[in-house]
């Protein structure tokens, strides 16, 4: 399967010889390029790149991982907005992807110790594991595993945050450190 195309990125090798259609073009340096997020498609010698997903489905299901932005903190529970499944762009109305991190579901040891509002802020993308299809308005979510967690984090005075350890992130500009449920970089 090719891979999601973002604008401006070179279309694989394969398309090189065919027309470029909608999605796409011919940059000056001769190379096919995508001029809009989707996946290469062909017919009658134009490929087109499209938001379509071929013959993919991006639907949590029990096991997926799951990439998505915190939206909401209660003291019990972290709500997610799911963006990927399994790294595929969840379909056109994210608003129907809502997951929960129960403060139960944080870590995997030490559970009486977690505080959801020290594990997760507004607006951090976080990647989890869905652990069960949960009710009718969202999806259980664990980030138990070292490798899941927050992924990306703004600090509380708006800048980039880099992980320190499992459990503190700092800030690139003034250094501050806050505590947050980090995920293990994946190398």
């Amino acid at each position: 399967m090719t891979a999601l195309l973002l604008p401006g990125q070179p279309l694989p090798a394969e398309f090189k010889q065919l027309q470029p259609g909608h999605g796409c073009y011919t940059s000056k340096d001769g190379i096919l390029r995508a001029s809009a997020i989707g996946y290469p498609r062909t017919a009658n010698g134009v490929v087109d790149v499209t938001t379509g997903r071929p013959d993919t489905s991006a639907l949590p299901d029990i096991g997926a991982i799951v990439t998505g932005v915190v939206s909401q903190l209660t003291p019990l529970q972290a709500t997610v907005t799911m963006t990927l499944v399994n790294n595929l762009p969840t379909p056109v109305s994210s608003a129907d992807f809502v997951g929960v991190i129960r403060v139960s579901d944080v870590r995997a040891t030490e559970k009486d110790k977690v505080k959801i509002g020290k594990s997760f802020r507004l607006g951090d993308t976080v990647k989890a594991a869905v652990l069960s299809l949960g009710d009718a308005r969202s999806y259980f979510l664990s980030t138990a595993d070292k490798h899941l967690g927050v992924i990306a984090a703004t600090s509380e005075a708006g800048n980039p945050m880099v992980p320190v350890s499992w459990q503190e992130m700092e800030d690139e500009v003034t250094g501050a450190r806050e505590k947050r449920k980090v995920a293990k970089p994946e190398l």
